[in-house]
């Protein structure tokens, strides 16, 4: 397991790449984000989403990286009525904000009463 305090996260890392039997890791996205190669990793389990889906995208890419040569397989576990699920349609929210200032020309002009008490709900 790799968390924010894991105190000999090289060795830890180095264990799971090289030790075959090990079957699962378990890394809080967080203490994954940064400094981390895992071409050992074939499965994803993302059971707690972040709010800013970049953060998720960088922890998955952590296992796409030079010398993987495995399929990865990337599941997200989303339960409903939860706050994860409602972190997930605000991340969705954010992705079509963003994708609709990065298309126009005058992006100030799309937001409107609707978009805005949209983003607060």
């Amino acid at each position: 397991m790799l968390t924010g305090a894991t105190v000999n996260r090289k060795d830890v890392i180095h264990k799971f790449q090289q030790d075959a039997k090990i079957p699962v890791f378990l890394i809080s996205i967080k203490a994954g984000g940064i400094g981390l190669n895992l071409t050992a990793a074939d499965y994803i389990f993302i059971l707690d989403p972040w709010w800013n889906p970049a953060v998720e995208e960088q922890a998955v890419s952590r296992a796409h990286r030079i010398g993987q040569d495995k399929n990865i397989f990337v599941y997200r576990f989303i339960s409903v009525g939860t706050v994860e699920e409602k972190i997930v349609r605000m991340q969705e929210r954010k992705e079509l904000l963003a994708n609709d200032f990065a298309g126009s020309v005058n992006p100030l002009r799309l937001l409107g009463e609707q978009k805005i008490l949209e983003m607060l709900d």
